[in-house]
């Protein structure tokens, strides 16, 4: 409990969508926090992602839903604050949402500054403190089981007693959003296992041989299915100087292995060899090029034509012929060479293993009074919202035992 001498209940290191939704749900049931925030705002990503509009959650959030050693462990959290509580909560901040795509749910306004003020006003509301510009160096438990965190704030060095710290710092993606790894520092510090680390929901690189085919691409956009052996998704890829993105291979880069093909069917509606049959019916007087166009932009017909046969005409292709064009377009295999780094991608893979932790409040089991919450932790969730929902829960989960 908040004393004089130790004015606030818990410490949170990061003002982002976990150390908020934490101080103000915190703040529901009385308890004062002091967040500590290295920006000069608070909410910095959310403020950029969706390209500022914020997907704030996804109507279909379940734990398959999610990357990490063991999604399950993510089961009670989103049973203490679900996909309706998210949105009963904006709701009542006079936040609407608006479903896109695949559950995809954005505020009507489009506008992400609606969430982050819809905060700092929560924040102002039930006292809790804000403090921005402040750069947390370090956090050492005291032999009283409290824990002195220091801080540095506009050039001069400060420490602050509490009983309890919640690290919601966030991951390794932006550097210039403030990205660190204070979290995974303070976990290893206190002999916590970390899951190896990687960026997650990143573009991939093509290099060698067939880098300028895909940069001669640039711009392109098309819906195909991306696989691998462990999972495949279906949504529109998007063609690079340097590359590959676009939802599809955002989704597949967080299962994805340096040294894996990706297999992708670029016709995932049709059967190309049904398609083609169909043309030889009706005469087969179009060349395979006209056909593709039908689908595709002119310019990526013309850069299949490095593979296909695309200025044949439709009635003289063998069954061979027919068959080697589906197998081309449904079955492209494409092996990249890494990916774009920590500062293109939208989350962190791995973090603070959740068998150290305890599932319902996040508390590290070995360290009490010790929280992890939100994308230090090992729980990675797909494009669109998922990784919103899980920094609110995680955040209403730790804010429950503070």
């Amino acid at each position: 409990m908040a004393t004089e001498e130790n004015p606030y209940d818990a410490v949170i290191i990061g003002g982002g969508a976990c150390g908020l939704m934490c101080a103000v749900q915190a703040g529901l049931r009385g308890k004062r926090t002091l967040v500590l925030e290295r920006n000069g705002h608070p909410g910095e990503k959310i403020r950029i992602s969706g390209g500022g509009r914020c997907n704030y959650t996804n109507l279909y959030t379940d734990v398959g839903n999610f990357v990490s050693a063991d999604p399950s462990f993510a089961g009670p959290v989103f049973a203490g604050w679900t996909v309706n509580d998210t949105i009963q909560f904006f709701e009542q901040q006079g936040i609407t949402g608006k479903e896109k795509t695949l559950g995809q749910l954005f505020p009507v306004s489009n506008n992400a500054k609606d969430v982050v003020a819809a905060f700092t006003r929560l924040m102002h509301r039930y006292g809790q403190q804000l403090q921005t510009h402040s750069n947390a160096l370090s956090v050492d438990k005291l032999e009283t089981g409290e824990f002195e965190v220091t801080y540095e704030h506009r050039g001069a060095t400060h420490g602050v007693i509490t009983p309890k710290v919640v690290l919601a710092s966030g991951g390794l993606p932006v550097a210039k959003l403030g990205a660190s790894d204070f979290a995974l520092r303070i976990a290893r510090q206190f002999g916590l296992d970390i899951v190896p680390t990687a960026p997650a929901l990143v573009p991939l690189t093509i290099t060698g041989k067939d880098a300028e085919w895909f940069a001669a691409l640039s711009g392109n956009s098309v819906y195909c299915r991306v696989s691998n052996e462990r999972i495949s998704f279906e949504e529109n890829m998007l063609f690079t100087h340097w590359g590959l993105s676009g939802p599809a291979i955002l989704q597949i880069s967080s299962y994805w292995r340096p040294g894996e093909t990706l297999v992708l069917d670029l016709l995932p509606a049709h059967s190309l060899e049904q398609l083609i049959k169909t043309e030889r019916a009706a005469g087969g007087k179009r060349l395979v090029g006209q056909l593709l166009g039908d689908f595709y932009s002119k310019r990526l017909v013309e850069s299949l034509g490095r593979f296909l046969p695309i200025q044949t005409k439709i009635a003289s292709l063998g069954k061979a012929d027919a068959k080697r064009i589906a197998e081309t377009i449904h079955r492209f295999a494409v092996k990249p060479a890494g990916d774009k780094g920590y500062d293109k991608a939208e989350v962190m893979r791995g973090g603070i293993a959740t068998r150290e932790l305890e599932q319902t409040t996040l508390e590290a089991k070995k360290i009490p009074g010790l929280y992890f919450g939100g994308e230090c932790v090992d729980m990675t969730g797909w494009l669109g919202g998922y990784n919103f929902q899980w920094a609110w829960a995680s955040g209403h989960a730790i804010a429950q035992a503070i």
